[in-house]
């Protein structure tokens, strides 16, 4: 069983490589899915947004390529290529691409129901 999946294992990838930019659209690919971690990459074309939302776990993003805009509680971050920023459990926050990007996003989530509330 595979915990990191619609990726190739044991080859070193160029991992912006693993997603494209369509026009118009915000293209995802999720790499791990559980109830402790989720890792998803992403491709926005310019002119794409995530509106505001929250999340039960801290959320990491990481800029691959490009640069977007990332508003966490009510503060703007422009984020470029090489840039990580974390973003906190419950605060709301809203991604918006000012250019193409791609970037890579880890939702770390509490594993215990006492720490989620």
């Amino acid at each position: 069983m595979a915990y990191i999946r619609n990726i190739e294992h044991e080859k070193v990838l160029p991992l912006a490589e693993e997603v494209s930019v369509q026009p118009g659209q915000i293209v995802s690919k999720t790499l791990a899915q559980n109830k402790a971690v989720s890792v998803t990459l992403f491709a926005f074309s310019k002119g794409e947004e995530i509106s505001t939302h929250d999340s039960e776990g801290d959320a990491m993003v990481h800029v691959l390529s490009g640069s977007g805009r990332f508003t966490v509680g009510g503060k703007a971050h422009i984020c470029k290529a090489g840039d990580v920023l974390v973003m906190p459990a419950k605060i709301p926050h809203a991604v918006y691409a000012e250019v193409d990007f791609k970037w890579i996003l880890t939702v770390v989530f509490p594993l215990d129901k006492e720490s989620r509330q």
